[in-house]
């Protein structure tokens, strides 16, 4: 029925009505005009936020990797400031003349003129190893007495 009453309707071709149409065709291409830059201003907005969001992302990452590798770092620079206060300590300790007599004693079994060495070994020690470093000893004192 909506049809049969469309065919009975007809368009005034007079310059008003032309005018009036003219007039909504501009208006409605403005709205599709609007809306296309609309859709096309968010779509890059949308792009824009992508790539900083990805590139904020990325850094995150860049930045947390760094904060492990400084953690290691000052780690590590800890380890190595202990060891040369260690080695500065050994340092100051060998530059005293009685601390390397005992130490030699003790380690390599120097002795003082009509002094006496006996080792006594904790239970479990190996007694060849014991051996071992009384000959070494005993070699390294006689070839230090023949350069004497």
């Amino acid at each position: 029925m909506a049809k049969e009453s469309n065919k009975k309707i007809e368009l005034l071709q007079t310059d008003y009505a032309k005018e009036q149409f003219a007039k909504f065709e501009k208006e409605r291409r403005q709205v599709v005009f609007r809306r296309r830059r609309l859709v096309a201003f968010f779509v890059a907005a949308l792009a824009i936020f992508a790539i900083v969001g990805i590139q904020m992302f990325n850094d995150q990452m860049r930045l947390q990797k760094l904060k492990e590798y400084k953690a290691e770092t000052v780690a590590e620079q800890k380890e190595a400031e202990q060891k040369v206060a260690s080695l500065e300590r050994d340092v100051a300790l060998l530059q005293d003349d009685e601390y390397v007599a005992k130490l030699a004693r003790s380690r390599f079994f120097y002795s003082k003129d009509g002094e006496k060495i006996y080792p006594v070994l904790p239970d479990g020690t190996d007694s060849q190893n014991t051996n071992e470093r009384s000959s070494q000893s005993g070699q390294e004192s006689s070839s230090t007495e023949s350069q004497d």
